[in-house]
């Protein structure tokens, strides 16, 4: 396997933009006072993010991956990100293995 230089380019250029989002947002939520309603606004934008990723799996797979989706979303809107994937991931993997 050999790695082409546009590909390293690009890998390089989406590691800079995420390294620049992240930090950027770190600079700048030190300028901000967190009201109690923008902390609720922001503690909204991980399971949107999560729903984001999954529903076009939900709409274009089988039966076990949309009944997987429907608990990844149930599960977000009270876990944090990690187990309500992990919850996602393990509902799929059960529903395959009884042949859904």
């Amino acid at each position: 396997m050999t790695l082409d230089a546009n590909t390293l380019l690009t890998i390089l250029a989406m590691m800079a933009a995420t390294v620049a989002t992240r930090l950027g947002g770190l600079l700048l939520v030190d300028h901000f006072t967190l009201t109690p309603r923008l902390k609720k606004a922001l503690g909204a934008v991980p399971p949107a993010v999560l729903m984001a990723v999954v529903t076009p799996t939900a709409l274009a797979s089988g039966l076990a991956e949309t009944i997987a989706c429907a608990v990844t979303a149930i599960a977000a809107l009270r876990l944090s990100l990690l187990p309500a994937a992990t919850f996602g991931v393990v509902t799929v993997a059960l529903l395959r293995g009884i042949g859904l």
